[in-house]
């Protein structure tokens, strides 16, 4: 027991290094689908994307760079699939240049995925500049906003955009956000000046400070990092990325912990005769 416990203590770096690359690959190329609860925040998105009727229209601004699509895109993902599952009119844009190619890819596969036909059932806006002036010129006038969609197309010839004239016409509104603009741009700017729905995804990090504006009603729901996304994949009944990613990062925690635990008891029991510099 005593030579064990000295060679643990005196494992390789590199061996810890490899336990937790594995801890980590392995979850994401077989998810096993560890248990997560629904917290009220993303439920409340899910219950209004159900409460939607057919043929209600519902804006998806995917207000992200490449940095944040790890925890942001499985969450645009699994709104769509819910949207188009419901038959519900989607128009996606960003307010995020760097972020059109991402949001243009998301919205094209899962439309594709449910034979939706561009125009009419969706329509891809693109990029608007100017931030809140963006989001006002919206609720003003959408074609003056996009005289033509992302790929040309003059808006007023759209069928899907011929009664959707303001923001006002709009049913509901989510910004994933993972800065600013986003979220906090469409609350301060559309939300409060043109009266309709709004809800919320962002990163991990950014949650604490979205709270004052769920608690008081001002955004109806919130998806806070992987964890929220996995949470709306859970309520869609889907095995996505992001329950992947949690079992990736639940299983990384959990070898930290054990490491932690056995080679503490291990020094205590040899009186910390197998300490060594690192």
């Amino acid at each position: 027991m005593s030579n064990f416990a000295h060679r643990l203590l005196r494992l390789d770096r590199r061996v810890i290094f490899l336990l937790i690359a594995l801890a980590t690959l392995l979850p994401l190329l077989y998810p096993v689908g560890l248990p997560i609860r629904v917290s009220p925040e993303v439920r409340k998105i899910y219950d209004h994307m159900e409460s939607l009727p057919p043929g209600a229209t519902f804006l998806l601004s995917l207000d992200f760079e490449p940095g944040g699509k790890p925890e942001l895109y499985p969450m645009a993902i699994s709104l769509l699939r819910h949207a188009f599952r419901k038959d519900i009119k989607v128009l996606g844009m960003t307010l995020w240049p760097a972020g059109t190619g991402l949001a243009e890819t998301a919205l094209s596969q899962v439309a594709q995925e449910n034979g939706k036909t561009k125009g009419t059932d969706y329509v891809f806006l693109g990029y608007a500049p100017g931030e809140a002036s963006a989001v006002i010129s919206l609720g003003q006038d959408f074609h003056a906003a996009f005289p033509t969609d992302y790929y040309g197309t003059k808006t007023a010839d759209l069928p899907l955009l011929t009664n959707i004239r303001t923001l006002r016409d709009v049913n509901y509104v989510v910004s994933l956000s993972v800065g600013f603009p986003g979220l906090d741009t469409w609350y301060v700017y559309g939300k409060e000046k043109y009266g309709f729905e709004l809800g919320g995804g962002c990163t991990a990090v950014s949650v604490p400070r979205f709270y004052p504006l769920l608690d008081t009603g001002q955004i109806n729901g919130l998806l806070g990092g992987l964890r929220g996304a996995a949470e709306y994949e859970i309520l869609l009944g889907q095995e996505g990325k992001a329950l992947a990613g949690m079992d990736a990062q639940s299983a990384t925690h959990f070898l930290i912990i054990f490491l932690i635990v056995v080679c503490n008891v291990v020094y205590f029991l040899t009186g910390g005769t197998g300490r060594r510099s690192l």
